[in-house]
């Protein structure tokens, strides 16, 4: 093989080339402006490998921790700082931070109070005094926030928690406005708009965002929650996979988002495996677990992890009185009933919730546990433009249908239905057979009754049609329902009923209303009694068959 001579194989480098090769080293600024948390950390730790162990790089490293989600290294780097000699006391303020990421609050509390004062520690207390639920405290610190942008971005956040997201909202534009650079509030201004249901704004508003920091954990997971919304769960778990592509794994808060948030996205999919571990670092977790048990029909459970939770938010309210409606219905206890229809109250007449679809959800539940049905029917009424296929919302706005005498519409509302499971349900059945039966289809009635097994669930459906149709004068259904009634149980209660039906139905054949042959099957239906009326009945139906030339053999 020949090599060229033309250049040197080597030489002494040019002082240019000198220059280009140290200008190619990274520097912790260069990390940091690149939003590279871990190559930072990385250098950071390198430096302090070689001894460069000072207070500066440790402040250092616990930054870069804080800006990787990993708050509890973050924690352990801080605690170590406080016990170095000349430590700023600022370090303080920052260790409260941490802990009050960490769910510490207490902790969170006592180290603030030996940090120095300023707007940071006033930030953060504010923050704190709104987890403990200290309104005096509060107002304390509100009164010394500054027209300063952290100041009032901290204000923006706690208007968030209290879900005054429009104020939060008009706090975010003001700030944006006077500082067009703020990129990222974008992001914050589209997680109000979401939690308003405005999903198509909340897209809108992101997507300024996104065109800059296309690999944004925040952003691309609230593009997924929209997506979730908007259109389904495999639309966002298509979304959630860029976020699983592009974050850094050290990321931890990014893992544990992305893996909840798939659980709900698949529909519960996973849900044991998943959500108790991250229970304590998603606030949502407790919320999706207790959803999960709910779905499952495993209430004693739901209420369990739910029972200890003071709610703050009008989700949580709502879960609340859903967990105690449920357990109230499936146990009888009329305690929990009132309890849930007081939580459903306090969302649907509080006035950042009043006119949302789920405050109007909320207070169509409190008349429902009330059985007000005509104000249910009201709430109901203007938001089911958006529930148009959903079952769940169409098994109650049948109920209430069928509750106030609208029979027609109520079938109609029940035959959308798709679940099986609803299906199957026997309050579901009850109201379509009753129904069926006010809207003069007791045949339909019946077949219901003839799909069901037999069970407890069956005989009550029995007496149900039965009483129905002999009250609506649809006597020949009536009279195969208390006769099957009459065999199962010999309650002479069920003969009184089928000896009603059986003569009313005797009555429409003698006036032309039903068939004259079916006579026969009344015949036939009497002789499963052994009533000693039944013989007295038979004969007088005889004699009128045969003065009419009607054949009973």
């Amino acid at each position: 093989m020949l090599l060229s001579r033309a250049k040197p194989a080597t030489g002494p480098a040019t002082v240019e080339e000198k220059e280009k090769k140290k200008k190619k080293l990274p520097k912790l600024e260069d990390f940091v402006a690149a939003r590279d948390y871990t190559g930072a950390v990385t250098l950071l730790e390198f430096e302090r490998a070689n001894k460069k162990n000072d207070i500066q790089t440790a402040m250092w490293i616990s930054y870069c921790y804080f800006h990787l989600g990993d708050y509890k290294r973050c924690l352990k780097e801080y605690t170590e700082i406080t016990e170095m000699k000349g430590a700023p006391p600022e370090n303080w303020n920052y260790l409260g931070c941490v802990m009050f990421f960490l769910g510490m609050y207490k902790e969170s509390e006592e180290a603030c109070a030996k940090g120095n004062k300023s707007k940071l520690q006033n930030r953060l207390m504010f923050h704190l005094s709104h987890k403990f639920n200290d309104e005096k405290k509060l107002m304390s610190f509100h009164k010394n926030l500054q027209d300063i942008v952290e100041d009032q971005l901290s204000l923006a956040s706690i208007h968030y928690l209290r879900s005054h997201y429009q104020e939060a909202i008009d706090i975010y534009k003001r700030v944006l406005l006077e500082n067009r650079e703020f990129l990222a509030l974008n992001v914050y201004v589209a997680l109000c708009y979401y939690k308003l249901d405005y999903y198509d704004v909340s897209q809108e508003v992101l997507a300024v965002y996104l065109q800059h920091f296309p690999d944004s954990t925040v952003a691309i997971n609230l593009k997924a929650c929209n997506h979730f919304r908007l259109y389904n769960g495999k639309a966002a778990e298509a979304e959630l996979k860029n976020l699983a592509d592009v974050c850094s794994p050290s990321f931890k808060f990014a893992s544990d988002l992305i893996k909840h948030n798939l659980v709900v996205f698949r529909a519960g999919e996973s849900a044991l495996q998943v959500l108790p571990p991250l229970i304590d670092v998603i606030p949502e977790a407790r919320l999706n677990l207790v959803i999960y048990y709910l779905r499952q029909d495993d209430i004693q459970e739901a209420y369990n992890h739910f029972k200890d939770v003071s709610p703050t938010t009008p989700q949580e309210y709502i879960l609340k009185g859903v967990v105690n409606a449920a357990l109230g219905q499936e146990q009888g206890l009329n305690d929990h009933i009132k309890i849930a229809q007081q939580y459903f109250q306090l969302v649907g007449g509080s006035a950042s919730e009043c006119d949302t679809i789920p405050g109007r959800q909320c207070m169509a539940s409190c008349f429902f546990l009330l059985k007000q049905f005509d104000d249910v029917l009201i709430y109901l009424n203007s938001i089911k433009s958006y529930f148009y296929n959903e079952d769940q919302f169409n098994y109650n706005f049948g109920q209430a249908k069928a509750a106030t005498g609208s029979y027609k519409e109520a079938e109609e509302i029940f035959l959308m239905i798709q679940s099986e499971k609803v299906k199957a349900d026997y309050i579901y059945l009850g109201w379509l057979a009753r129904c069926y039966i006010m809207n003069r289809k007791p045949r339909l009635a019946w077949e219901l009754y003839l799909k069901q097994e037999t069970s407890s669930e069956s005989f009550s459906l029995l007496q149900l049609i039965a009483n129905d149709c002999y009250k609506m004068g649809q006597f020949y259904y009536s009279a195969k329902a208390f006769d099957v009634l009459e065999r199962l149980d010999p309650n002479p209660e069920y003969w009184e009923g089928k000896r009603g039906a059986c003569i009313g139905l005797f009555q429409q054949i003698i006036a032309g209303h039903e068939p004259r042959e079916t006579l026969r099957e009344i015949l036939a239906i009497l002789r499963n009694t052994g009533n000693a009326q039944v013989e007295y009945i038979i004969r007088i139906m005889k004699k009128w068959a045969k003065d009419n030339r009607v054949s009973v053999t």
